[in-house]
């Protein structure tokens, strides 16, 4: 695990450029001082994603497995079916398998995507949804080199013991750094990154409809510092941001899923992204897309809207004699673009 000390420092860098490119000095909470805030801990964004991997997970290695599960002998009917039968066979330690992968990942992801998608609406220079889309995009795209063999050991571990009792003693893995040891040992670096283009191509547009729905709800629904509705606000619209997210990439994520575990049993089904699209599709039609949709739904919403709720309120309420200092020095870059801006910036 991360050091808390290294969690603060990495996420307080990304949650400065992040503050710089949302929001404009004249609404940032230091220079108006509301006297009933409070300051946030530094690391209260790590801190939110960890809770949030913690009640999502369940939700994730349900998803993982009605997307990968065999439709000629399926282990189980639906989502809640999945549950029940993980908790019978397997206990609740069943729904937490590969845990251990994200939790050790996030610190890094949350830096890396607040950090990029901040940096570039910097150099964007212009606050408006298509720049946030891109801006998005570019830092989905940049945390793919952590995100594919975090979620690479994360969904092996997740298929491990599929149906078994907890007694069995048949662990192919010790934990998620030994399954990553021992991938790279038997297939070397591209193994480790074994699904990396389908994770692109699920991260880099994914994140930018997250970005971009985040900002198009928190524009029309006000979200100004001193809205007394503003934290329900957030919740909303973060929660909704997610879901959109999902169900624009959501497709691909099942391809993604099907090829990092292929191979678990020692058998390989698939040779290529091509290959395991048309043979899912033609053993089980396009409704093969659909497979855990449900489950991830359910997480989406609370996971996504704690996140973007915590991240937003710990940036306008951090540290005020930090914010003001950050303040000013962007003061003279924002002030020809709040000119400009007819409609009211998102946060």
């Amino acid at each position: 695990m991360t050091p808390r000390e290294g969690t603060g420092i990495l996420f307080k860098s990304a949650a400065r450029d992040w503050m710089h490119a949302h929001i404009p000095p004249h609404r940032h909470p230091s220079t108006q001082n509301p006297p009933h805030k409070q300051t946030v801990n530094p690391a209260g964004g790590s801190q939110a994603s960890a809770a949030g991997v913690l009640v999502g997970h369940p939700f994730d290695t349900v998803k993982v497995r009605l997307q990968v599960q065999s439709v000629d002998k399926p282990l189980y009917r639906g989502t809640f079916h999945c549950f029940q039968s993980i908790i019978r066979q397997e206990t609740m330690t069943g729904l937490y398998k590969g845990i251990g992968s994200p939790m050790m990942g996030l610190t890094f992801i949350n830096a890396i995507v607040f950090g990029v998608q901040g940096n570039t609406m910097r150099m964007l220079a212009e606050d408006t949804p298509m720049n946030q889309f891109l801006a998005g995009a570019a830092a989905g795209a940049i945390q793919c080199v952590i995100c594919c063999p975090m979620e690479l050991a994360k969904t092996r571990m997740q298929m491990q013991g599929t149906g078994e009792k907890k007694s069995s003693s048949r662990k192919v893995y010790k934990n998620s750094l030994d399954c990553l040891a021992r991938i790279y040992q038997r297939e070397g670096l591209r193994g480790v990154n074994r699904g990396m283009v389908t994770t692109l191509i699920r991260e880099t547009p994914g994140f930018g409809v997250y970005f971009l729905a985040y900002d198009l709800l928190t524009r029309s629904l006000g979200c100004e510092p001193e809205d007394p509705y503003m934290i329900p606000k957030l919740l909303f619209a973060g929660g909704m941001s997610g879901i959109a997210s999902w169900l624009s990439t959501y497709p691909v994520d099942v391809i993604k899923s099907r090829l990092q575990a292929d191979g678990v049993g020692g058998q390989y089904q698939y040779s290529s992204i091509m290959d395991c699209t048309r043979k899912s599709i033609q053993r089980e039609g396009w409704r093969v897309f659909t497979r855990g949709l449900t489950s991830t739904l359910l997480r989406a919403f609370p996971v996504n809207a704690a996140t973007f709720a915590t991240v937003t309120l710990f940036l306008l309420y951090v540290r005020p004699e930090e914010g003001s200092k950050d303040c000013e020095a962007a003061s003279a870059s924002h002030q020809a673009a709040l000119q400009q801006q007819a409609q009211p910036s998102s946060l």
